[in-house]
């Protein structure tokens, strides 16, 4: 089958990709707005994108009414955000903050989410997720216009915080990390059935 990208709307290529482009890991990203109020929202068109400088990306569509969301509007004008990892400990909570929420409505507060300031960035972060990254904006760029427009964010990590949880001394413990992947719809995966291969 051959899918003919220009015969089919939007909504349809994005349905492809999604249920394609698997596992895709989530970005549940933190903001706080120039007024103050804390955002939580996450995306999982979402990842690292080198380590000199150490850089993460994420990528906000605008909302249903063409514009930015609260995330992608508060990282433009602050110029931090933090991302927080997602596993099955706060799984549930993540899909809550997904909800379609006004700019004054604190997502933490709606999803019974504990938070805990950034030693880095003013903003607060996930209290229960295994690591969160603290970043600042290096680029903001608008890929699309309209309901849906694609947005690519691009950020500096400035700061790392990972749990005790998930360690083995100084060293990531990857039996400990059960992260979480998005699928297609409503589904979603466990990282927790791993293989290793020999390095070529």
């Amino acid at each position: 089958m051959k899918v003919d990208l220009s015969s089919i709307s939007s909504s349809a290529i994005y349905h492809w990709m999604v249920g394609l482009i698997t596992p895709r890991p989530i970005a549940w990203v933190s903001t706080r707005s120039a007024d103050g109020v804390d955002n939580l929202a996450p995306f999982s068109f979402f990842n690292g994108v080198g380590a000199n400088p150490p850089c993460l990306m994420f990528c906000p569509a605008n909302g249903p009414d063409g514009g930015p969301k609260d995330t992608l509007a508060n990282v433009r004008s602050t110029g931090v955000f933090a991302v927080n990892l997602v596993t099955e400990q706060v799984v549930e909570a993540m899909n809550i903050s997904a909800g379609n929420f006004r700019p004054e409505e604190d997502e933490f507060e709606f999803a019974s989410v504990q938070k805990v300031e950034c030693d880095e960035i003013p903003v607060a972060r996930v209290e229960a997720a295994v690591a969160a990254f603290s970043c600042e904006l290096l680029q903001a760029i608008q890929l699309g216009t309209g309901p849906g427009g694609a947005n690519l964010v691009v950020g500096k990590i400035v700061g790392l915080h990972v749990a005790d949880s998930v360690l083995r001394g100084d060293r990531l413990n990857p039996e400990a990390l059960s992260t979480v992947g998005r699928l297609g719809g409503a589904s979603y995966c466990r990282t927790t059935d791993r293989f290793e291969l020999p390095r070529p």
